[in-house]
């Protein structure tokens, strides 16, 4: 299937994705509504689980079947992939697993998405400093903001790839790689671009993404990678019968992990997450990570070509499918519950300064039309 066939054909795009025949929604960088495909594969395990135990043999394949997928979506090594989701457990995780010393640092965003911010913050109590990065533009972070607050103290910096309300991606690769030139360990929280633009790991050390965004997945299933060598170096903090060695599930006076990132899964794994999540993701790599990311830029150019001769402002000219509006003289909170009267599904958010915006977030399988939807009642 291509995508320009889900757009040619309604009947096949409102089978696809039923959310369509309900209301326009145009929320996806909030939480998404789910593909047909990917509910049938929750509603498979759950009639399967009514059979016999829920963690069948024919469970397995399809978990390796995912870290394999994640792995293509990410140009790295399956055996890299831990299946753990919210977003926030893998950062918690990198934050709690790397060795601290006091006067270590750590570069953040500190007007990032909450997730992003206080695992950072946290680690005051063992002594590291915390370093907020203030970019001139929200979210707007360049290597060039970064070089001036790193310093031979710098442990790690901790991004997000995309930031949620002015819609700037950063330059993931000409980060990560003047990082590794002078050391530095990379956290990337890949919740805003994962799914909707091609992201690559080879300059990445650690990546947390929960599947419920652009990813087109359920909530709480997600990914959390760690590059290979970084393994020695972030030690797992969360203990259990599946990433510690126990034969029989008898618990060993020693502890001794299993091998790649399943070191980091503890405990039983959210399988109908997973294989809901597996099911968005294959359909993403079918129609090619990179059509979509055009299909998303050009949905976002169509609503600044209507929105903005219409008196409405966007917070910061970002670049991805993330489009914060407001207006000198409309109430967007009223405007937000008008659009959700007429069945049209966005955002209502807040900036530090207490500004509000509807914030809109196409998919590829938007159409023009519903843009135009949206822009009447804007109108």
């Amino acid at each position: 299937m291509k995508l320009t066939e889900i757009l040619q054909n309604q009947e096949l795009r409102t089978y696809e994705f039923p959310v369509v025949k309900e209301r326009t929604f145009l929320a996806h960088a909030g939480v998404t509504a789910l593909p047909r495909r990917t509910s049938e594969a929750i509603r498979n395990f759950a009639d399967q689980g009514t059979k016999d135990q829920q963690e069948g043999d024919w469970v397995w394949p399809l978990v390796t079947e995912t870290r394999k997928a994640v792995a293509q979506l990410l140009q790295c090594d399956s055996m890299e992939i831990a299946l753990l989701g919210p977003t926030s457990l893998g950062l918690n995780l990198v934050a709690n697993g790397l060795t601290w010393h006091p006067g270590d640092e750590v570069i953040y965003y500190a007007d990032d998405y909450p997730a992003n911010v206080y695992p950072w913050l946290k680690l005051k109590r063992l002594g590291v400093k915390p370093v907020p990065l203030r970019p001139e533009c929200p979210g707007l972070i360049t290597w060039e903001i970064i070089e001036d607050l790193v310093t031979e103290s710098t442990k790690l910096v901790a991004l997000a790839s995309c930031h949620f309300l002015s819609g700037y991606r950063i330059d993931i690769d000409k980060i990560g790689q003047q990082l590794h030139k002078r050391g530095i360990l990379f956290s990337l929280d890949g919740i805003q671009t994962l799914g909707a633009f091609p992201v690559s790991v080879e300059h990445v050390d650690f990546l947390s993404a929960d599947s419920h965004k652009w990813l087109l997945g359920p909530v709480g299933a997600g990914i959390f990678y760690v590059k290979s060598f970084c393994m020695d170096l972030l030690n797992p903090t969360l203990l259990g019968a599946r990433n510690v060695i126990s034969p029989e599930f008898i618990a060993q006076e020693e502890i001794a992990f299993y091998g790649g990132a399943r070191r980091y899964e503890p405990g039983s794994l959210n399988v109908p997450g997973i294989l809901g999540m597996l099911e968005s993701i294959k359909l993403l790599l079918d129609l090619g990570i990179e059509n979509v990311e055009k299909r998303i830029l050009d949905l976002r150019q169509y609503v600044l070509d209507i929105a903005l001769p219409l008196g409405y402002q966007h917070y910061e000219n970002g670049n991805s499918g993330i489009i914060s509006l407001t207006h000198p003289t409309y109430d967007m909170q009223a405007l937000w519950k008008k659009l959700g009267e007429n069945k049209i599904s966005v955002s209502l958010r807040k900036n530090r300064q207490a500004q509000t915006f509807i914030r809109l977030s196409p998919h590829f399988y938007n159409t023009e039309e519903e843009i135009d939807r949206v822009i009447n009642v804007f109108n």
